[in-house]
């Protein structure tokens, strides 16, 4: 089954049968569900006025399909569409508020392979829902409670394609972007936009703040041309030609281009876990305050936090948790270590255009190679691994041990056990859908990373008795 349904939105592969994938039976089901949702939620509207929704999506080669499925779902229930046609998730995001809509669809399934797609669903504030919000378009969808309106009554759809400059210019006209300074600069960029929405946006914000750009993969066809997601094995296609162009840099992003990496001029991964940091750094250097990111993200953006004498706390994982602690927190920047930024000074979303601008100033302000920039933040190496447990094993039995053995450590429980000892930590999370057991782990050497990972993976398996 690789239909998977959650309360952030429905994704899964195109195909099959329904109720097992993402067929347009299911498409259709869930922007019912959602547009449902949205009908219940609004009372009587004034004046006789229609419910408004925004929706985008990526270049996948199922996304028109998807697209016109649930955007007309969404007209048979009377709700008038703003269509963004080929967007990313961050200008949806932007553009629900900007449009005064009561909500969002970005068609994506972010770094997902090509057989994927997804409904990502936003509020009225162009944020991801809460999980209360969720879990009731989940009760709605299983019920198929849904009343479509009579002829008279169906939605609008009004075209709008301007959405992607108009975040480019939101971009450019935050107060810790400089696109003056950066220009004069003359940075040579390569940018891999693995043949989505990114190859379009992101050349054209470069371009708008003088950087020479080099395409690679930058044709928004679908067909990706490696696995989307941002991590080293996918990107030596990249990494090559930066050295070969003798570029500044390299950017990835993902097929949604909310996540976002960068090569370092010496044709090396500056790491996703120090987009976010790097881009702190700056933010706090000119702005103090607090940060947030998730559990699972490195220890780095704690340290410069405290370098700037701001507060750092951490949250469960998920966007929706990041951006509900950093309000709650009033953090001036956060997002996770896949490389999400999130910078509220425009909006509450992980955005790679935000991320690109602020970096760019940040590095136009330096006198050191992006390799430089890299080595001079604190050092940390991380571990990602799972075990794979039978069903009959009680993995909430098996994390209250692990709090027990180390009871006398610093220890998070809020979104499964984080462990922190003086130099490293260890983060253990259940699987939602599956009977394993996530290990993540960070120290000061990939050594002492995988070391530390070992060494709790084998006393997991002995309090399992496997």
């Amino acid at each position: 089954m690789t239909l998977i349904k959650s309360i952030s939105g429905i994704r899964g592969t195109i195909g099959g049968k329904v109720g097992d994938n993402l067929t347009p039976v299911d498409a259709v089901k869930f922007a019912s569900a959602y547009g449902t949702f949205l009908k219940a939620g609004s009372g009587k509207l004034e004046d006789g006025r229609k419910l408004k929704v925004v929706i985008g999506r990526d270049a996948r080669i199922s996304g028109p399909m998807i697209h016109n499925l649930v955007l007309n779902t969404l007209v048979g229930l009377g709700i008038d569409i703003i269509d963004l046609g080929l967007s990313t998730t961050p200008t949806v995001e932007v553009a629900v508020p900007m449009e005064n809509a009561d909500g969002g669809i970005i068609l994506t399934a972010s770094h997902n392979p090509k057989q994927w797609n997804a409904l990502k669903l936003l509020n009225s504030k162009g944020e991801f829902l809460s999980g209360a919000d969720g879990a009731k378009i989940l009760e709605i969808a299983e019920a198929e409670a849904f009343d479509f309106v009579d002829v008279d009554s169906l939605g609008e759809i009004t075209i709008n394609d301007s959405y992607m400059d108009i975040h480019i210019d939101e971009v450019l006209e935050l107060p810790l972007v400089d696109a003056e300074a950066v220009a004069k600069r003359k940075f040579k960029v390569v940018v891999d936009g693995v043949n989505s929405t990114g190859g379009i946006i992101i050349p054209n914000l470069l371009e708008q703040m003088g950087v020479e750009v080099v395409k690679l993969y930058c044709e928004p066809n679908g067909h990706f041309p490696h696995n989307p997601e941002p991590l080293k094995e996918h990107l030596g296609d990249i990494c090559k030609l930066v050295v070969e162009e003798k570029a500044d840099f390299g950017i990835v992003v993902d097929p949604d281009v909310d996540r976002l990496a960068f090569i370092s001029n010496d044709g090396e991964m500056f790491g996703e876990e120090y987009t976010l940091v790097a881009v702190a750094d700056y933010v706090l250097s000119k702005t103090p305050g607090n940060t947030v990111s998730n559990m699972s993200s490195s220890r780095a953006l704690r340290d410069i936090t405290n370098k700037y004498n701001g507060s750092y706390q951490a949250s469960a994982v998920g966007e929706v948790n990041v951006v509900e602690l950093m309000k709650k927190t009033n953090a001036i920047i956060g997002g996770e270590g896949n490389g999400g930024i999130i910078y509220p000074e425009l909006h509450y979303g992980r955005d790679s255009l935000v991320g690109v601008a602020l970096f760019l100033t940040h590095l136009a302000s330096l006198d050191m190679t992006v390799a430089e920039l890299r080595a001079s933040y604190p050092q940390y190496y991380m571990s990602k691994n799972k075990i794979e447990l039978t069903p009959q094993i009680d993995v909430d039995a098996i994390l209250e041990a692990m709090t027990d053995k180390y009871k006398d450590e610093n220890i998070s429980t809020i979104d499964g056990v984080k462990i922190d000892f003086a130099t490293e930590w260890v983060h253990l999370r259940k699987s939602n859908t599956e009977p394993i057991i996530r290990i993540y782990t960070e120290a000061p050497t990939q050594e002492e990373a995988d070391e530390l990972a070992f060494r709790i993976i084998d006393e997991i398996k002995a309090v399992a008795g496997l």
